[in-house]
């Protein structure tokens, strides 16, 4: 069984979006229509210090105390205390997640709104980075070196800008929009695609990338973003059918097993819009879920 992560504490933000919503979409079509070999588990929340080791604690204590007012809402979200139990809950599903993959090989969290955020603040969606916070641990716990694979629409500055110094992490990033751009370093590659016919030439090409880095990783954490999907009203790259993403899918769990790497997955991107309902993003969300049970 792939274990994925999620409690109702996911969605316990005041402020509706997608992003502080979908997580309960998924999971309730995960109810109604199971994945087999998907079991849905609760995670602990992160605490305190997974978090003021990637966070400046005068931002930690803006989200959990709503003051300063503009540090707590950094990320777009109006604050409530909900919103603090929201982002020790997913944050804490993607370490739990990474946990669970070192130990079984695969594990998810219907987590999102992580590679935005920065050191002292969140942007665009993202309240604290738990990809990074998910690495660090990970390395804690053993991994020799840990590979963020991002196939958000967007790009992951904020992740770049917080492994920079991080000589065991490193990031290969695909993306179709040049929101938060970054140039591409030492332990961070970025890839812009601009062609809906490049673009799966493009994840083959982050994958060649992450071989030469000379690393060997433990642990590949995937932002797994749907939003570059053709109809999605936020980053969706016209030509890039549901078709595509579904190989997207295959191919990076199946490159995953080739290297011999654990994958721990998040949802990341995707939003509804006037040709995209909550139905039909919750079915492009679920073809991550259906390509990780498959994975072993």
């Amino acid at each position: 069984m792939t274990r994925v992560y999620y409690s109702p504490a996911y969605v316990a933000a005041g402020y509706a979006f997608d992003t502080t919503r979908k997580a309960r979409w998924v999971a309730d079509s995960l109810l109604h229509a199971p994945i087999p070999g998907i079991e849905l588990v609760k995670p602990a929340p992160l605490t305190r210090a997974q978090l003021l080791g990637t966070h400046d604690p005068e931002y930690v204590q803006a989200v959990e105390t709503g003051t300063p007012r503009h540090l707590a809402e950094s990320q777009g979200f109006d604050w409530d205390p909900g919103l603090w139990e929201m982002a020790l809950a997913t944050n804490g599903g993607v370490v739990a997640a990474a946990q669970s993959a070192l130990e079984y090989g695969v594990a998810g969290s219907l987590s999102s709104g992580l590679h935005h955020a920065r050191y002292g603040s969140g942007a665009a969606f993202c309240t604290f980075n738990g990809l990074v916070i998910a690495a660090k641990q990970a390395l804690r716990a053993g991994a020799r070196n840990v590979l963020i694979l991002d196939l958000d629409a967007h790009c992951g500055g904020g992740t770049a800008s917080l492994i920079e110094d991080e000589a065991h992490l490193f990031q290969v990033d695909v993306a179709v929009s040049d929101f938060d751009y970054y140039p591409s370093t030492d332990n961070a590659r970025l890839s812009l695609v601009r062609e809906p016919d490049q673009y799966l030439a493009a994840v083959e090409s982050a994958f060649q990338k992450a071989e030469d880095s000379g690393l060997r990783f433990g642990l590949c954490l995937y932002n797994a973003g749907m939003d570059p999907f053709e109809d999605c009203p936020t980053g969706g790259l016209p030509g890039i059918t549901r078709e595509m993403l579904y190989r997207r899918e295959r191919m990076v769990f199946e490159w995953c097993r080739s290297q011999r790497m654990s994958i721990a997955f998040v949802l990341a991107g995707g939003y509804i819009g006037p040709d995209l309902d909550q139905y039909g993003l919750v079915d492009l969300h679920r073809m991550t879920l259906a390509a990780s049970s498959g994975h072993r």
